[in-house]
């Protein structure tokens, strides 16, 4: 079982010192690259509001990519998170517009929330359960909420784009706190909480446990069923909650482009950030350097009139490097 990589220890002879310093330090190396290339030839880069612009921006996926991390440590996947943004972002304007909506906002504010939570962890319970009690593979267990979550959230808006006037939840979009946007700080806080837990908690080590080699993990006594549903329910609820957040900062939402292609993001920031598909690794603080990096890839790409289309090609560039920096380390 390995916690974090900061456990491994470095090899004694050159060429694999090389090794364990480009994995360990390969995407920080990338990020300082991006925002010292960035600072050069970007205009207006170093600046206040293009940092609370990329700091708004990269926190939906750095939330999502979290989520994917307890996924993936576990040797699983969820292609659904993009549509379950979509179908938590969809709730909440529709409470907002009706006429309990209308008549009482503080109180009808706090149900949609609860709401949309309450469907996003529904959602994850459903994947969870087909995953670890009927034992579908994951790609294909989520896929179904890929493709059918979006499609009822569109029919629950019969398609059209919502707009609402809410201050109180459109603070969780436009809010700050110490001049830092508060998608920021909730970055940080749910961070903080899933480091500790997968460091600190005997549900960390079961997660890693069952990722890592899961019979010998259930020969030890590791619910590995229970812990592979609660990774995906909380996977589920971060994307519900990435889904407010996005909705929050359009005051509209838009079933057909909430969380569009976020399973992508979340995937690549995942892999860039030293998570291992097989399972058994769940490097937070990475993840969320990883998320950076996608983040400020495309911005990069769009402020000097690159088309938003190469940035998938980009994307999936780093993800092949991504991959070989984890094949130096021979998949552990």
């Amino acid at each position: 079982m390995k916690i974090t990589s900061s456990t491994a220890s470095p090899a004694a002879t050159p060429a694999p010192r090389l090794q364990y310093r480009l994995r360990h330090s390969g995407p920080l190396l990338a990020l300082l690259l991006l925002i010292g290339f960035n600072a050069l030839i970007t205009p207006n880069f170093m600046s206040m509001q293009t940092l609370s612009v990329n700091i708004t921006q990269v926190a939906t996926i750095a939330i999502v990519a979290m989520g994917m991390t307890l996924v993936i440590a576990t040797g699983g996947i969820d292609l659904s998170v993009g549509a379950v943004m979509a179908l938590a972002g969809a709730i909440v304007p529709l409470i907002f517009l009706s006429s309990a909506g209308q008549d009482f906002p503080l109180i009808m504010t706090l149900v949609a929330i609860i709401a949309a939570l309450g469907v996003a962890t529904l959602c994850g319970l459903f994947n969870g359960m087909l995953v670890s009690r009927f034992g579908v593979q994951p790609i294909v267990a989520t896929l179904i909420l890929f493709i059918s979550g979006r499609g009822l959230a569109q029919v629950l808006t019969n398609g059209n784009l919502q707009t609402f006037d809410n201050p109180m939840f459109e603070y969780l979009g436009s809010g700050r706190l110490l001049g830092v946007p508060i998608q920021g700080w909730l970055v940080i806080l749910i961070a903080a909480i899933a480091v500790f837990v997968v460091s600190r908690t005997r549900f960390g080590r079961y997660l890693l446990a069952s990722g890592g080699n899961p019979r010998a993990a259930e020969l030890a006594g590791v619910p590995v069923a229970r812990v592979r549903m609660i990774a995906y329910t909380l996977c589920a609820l971060l994307a519900g909650l990435a889904g407010m957040i996005s909705v929050a900062i359009n005051s509209a939402s838009d079933a057909a482009r909430n969380g569009q292609l976020m399973e992508l993001d979340a995937i690549a920031a995942a892999v860039v950030g030293g998570a291992l598909l097989q399972g058994g690794r769940a490097p937070f603080i990475g993840v969320i350097i990883g998320a950076a990096i996608i983040q400020l890839v495309r911005y990069t790409l769009l402020a000097n009139g690159v088309p938003d289309e190469v940035a998938l090609i980009v994307k999936a560039a780093i993800i092949v490097g991504a991959v070989y920096l984890q094949s130096l380390r021979g998949g552990h």
